[in-house]
């Protein structure tokens, strides 16, 4: 059998706890505050669009479920989002958008 813990042991512990919980708490805001986080379960694809000559490269945010509004048809909804050109300004932002959700994703795990 363990030990018993003390009453000092059990408030230093606590007291270790909730002071991490803040430390967390403080860091995600600190992430929220940069700007956007992207939706959960998304990611940034390239895909190959061919020409007549030539293979073009552009990016899409893409969903599991259709979370993008259309733009041509209002009330529908689309699993992709275009980002065009590598570095484009679109596609940077979502990049970081990811990135930002995969930090406070990695601080809210529990394992």
């Amino acid at each position: 059998m363990g030990k018993k813990e003390s009453k000092i042991e059990l408030d230093e512990r606590t007291s270790r706890i909730s002071l991490t919980i803040k430390i967390l708490s403080r860091k995600i805001s600190e992430i929220e505050e940069e700007g956007e986080v992207a939706p959960p379960c998304c990611y940034v694809a390239r895909y190959q669009a061919r020409g007549s000559k030539h293979r073009y490269y552009y990016y899409q945010l893409k969903a599991e479920q259709a979370i993008f509004p259309k733009a041509n048809f209002e009330g529908e909804f689309s699993r992709y989002q275009h980002l065009g050109k590598a570095g484009s300004v679109e596609h940077i932002s979502s990049v970081l958008a990811v990135v930002r959700r995969v930090q406070i994703e990695e601080l809210t795990c529990i394992n």
